[in-house]
């Protein structure tokens, strides 16, 4: 006869899955922790918006000046000041309105921004692809080189002498902050990274031929 032992209750396999069970917990518990902790700072950030619109006749261009505000958390400060570079990104779309259609898209255009902190020489360097010198500006006061990075000046849009008098045009602005990719060594510390993300809304300026002929 074969007498059949009871098996042995596997205590190990249960402590095992209940260990990674609490330990699971508290992984969600600490990132939902840091969720809310930085929810404000997300709200900071959706706040950017444009402000100081100007669309002008320069030279025969479609000229626009603009400024965008509230685009700077205390977290995307600190990472500058690391020695993170981060780029800001404009958007300027224009269009000729038709009644019956689609809006005719007739130019687009693309400028970024960057900054980027010398720790060395203690300067912000602030470059810009709507300048055609390669050279950065350089800032020794963190303040201007914030202003540098949400000032737009003289982005030519579109020629004046292309647009038909009779017709109705518009500029659509949007800004956002680029994807920043921080050093390993820097990723325990700014593990919420992606909540410094900003994007404004589109931002519409009527334009009209009249207006851009009147001194």
């Amino acid at each position: 006869m074969i007498l059949e032992l009871p098996l042995k209750p596997n205590f190990c396999g249960h402590w095992k899955k209940s260990t990674a069970s609490v330990r699971n917990r508290h992984i969600k518990f600490f990132l939902c922790g840091c969720a809310l902790f930085l929810l404000p700072l997300r709200i900071e950030a959706s706040e950017a918006k444009f402000t100081d619109q100007l669309i002008t006749n320069n030279a025969g261009q479609i000229t626009a000046y603009a400024r965008v505000t509230s685009c700077f958390t205390p977290d995307m400060e600190a990472a500058i000041l690391a020695g993170v570079p981060t780029t800001f990104t404009f958007l300027f779309d224009f269009y000729q309105e038709r009644p019956y259609w689609w809006d005719k898209k007739l130019a687009g255009r693309i400028i970024k921004h960057t900054i980027k902190y010398d720790n060395v020489k203690k300067n912000f360097l602030v470059s810009s692809t709507n300048r055609p010198q390669a050279e950065a500006d350089t800032f020794q006061d963190f303040a201007a080189a914030k202003r540098a990075m949400a000032d737009l000046n003289g982005i030519v849009v579109y020629p004046v002498n292309s647009l038909q008098q009779e017709r109705s045009y518009y500029l659509k602005m949007k800004a956002k902050l680029d994807q920043v990719r921080l050093p390993l060594h820097m990723e325990y510390l700014f593990f919420f990274v992606s909540l410094w993300d900003f994007e404004t809304d589109w931002h519409k300026q009527n334009v009209t031929y009249q207006n851009l002929m009147t001194p």
